[in-house]
């Protein structure tokens, strides 16, 4: 697939996924809206320029992988891959419908292009993506393999052993992504259980520690470019970002963390979605003319 490099291409296309992701979940009438925004930027630059990847052979064998271990962000998932060519975007109004390929969680078992592994509980990713990355150090060398998470997710002991097997057989042919949002279901992460220090935490582990604002592209692409050129051991992003990142009235409000927009408020937020993005892209290029 070819890659984009523009951060005002890339934006335009983060911004386009977060309006599919408003409609799709206010046709569903239930789903994840909170998260799938605030991941938007990340998964651009994720699947148009970081991944080697090809829509029209999803299971091309040197294919980097992605684990979303976060199951319930889907929305922002399937909009990505559908911009990116694996089905129509029209499938996208399918969402948790009956017979629909477009679960509330990915699932292998209903046949959609794209997804590596069923998820739905949380804290299984970071053991399947080391699975993967042991098996590939051996016999596909060239692949990559990226596993997703949320900070909430990170309370999860299991998260911490797939951590050190990790490290122990460095795989430097992982970069986890954690969407430091500091929001979960029940509220602040911070008051559910702490999770600082962090980045002292994974250093512990051994793991190579980038840190990056989650919507800024060219930070995010350079997020990437340090995990890439990391040897030795696996490399973990910690990105900050805002839960519901586009839409204004509902940023870091823990309530919209499993909710969905009902037909009228879908209108207002893809107004504000619209204004917000006019608003980014005149700053990128206000950096770019300096």
């Amino acid at each position: 697939m070819i890659k984009i490099s523009d951060p005002r291409k890339l934006l335009n296309i983060s911004y386009q996924t977060r309006a599919l992701i408003i409609k799709m979940l206010s046709a569903a009438g239930s789903g994840h809206t909170g998260g799938s925004l605030g991941l938007a930027d990340i998964f651009t630059c994720l699947y148009f320029n970081e991944l080697n990847h090809n829509p029209e052979n999803p299971v091309w064998p040197d294919r980097d992988r992605v684990i979303l271990s976060i199951g319930h962000v889907a929305p922002v998932f399937y909009a990505t891959l559908s911009q990116a060519g694996y089905f129509d975007k029209s499938e996208l109004f399918t969402l948790r419908k009956l017979g629909s390929r477009l679960q509330g969680h990915p699932g292998m078992d209903w046949g959609l292009p794209g997804i590596e592994t069923s998820s739905g509980s949380l804290g299984q990713g970071l053991s399947i993506a080391t699975g993967m990355a042991i098996v590939a150090k051996k016999s596909l060398p060239d692949i990559r393999v990226f596993s997703i998470h949320g900070d909430g997710e990170l309370q999860e002991g299991q998260i911490w052993e797939a951590a050190m097997a990790a490290v122990h057989y460095n795989l430097d042919n992982i970069t986890a992504i954690v969407d430091l949002n500091g929001v979960q279901i029940d509220g602040p992460t911070s008051a559910v259980m702490q999770l600082n220090p962090l980045s002292e935490k994974w250093r512990a582990f051994g793991w190579n520690v980038i840190n990056c604002d989650g919507h800024d592209i060219p930070g995010i692409l350079a997020a990437f470019r340090k995990a890439r050129l990391c040897s030795g051991k696996p490399s973990v992003i910690l990105a900050e970002t805002i839960m519901g990142k586009g839409v204004k009235t509902i940023e870091n409000d823990h309530r919209w963390h499993g909710r969905a927009p009902s037909p009228a408020e879908a209108i207002e937020f893809l107004c504000q979605i619209d204004e917000i993005y006019r608003i980014e892209l005149a700053k990128i290029k206000t950096v770019n003319d300096v």
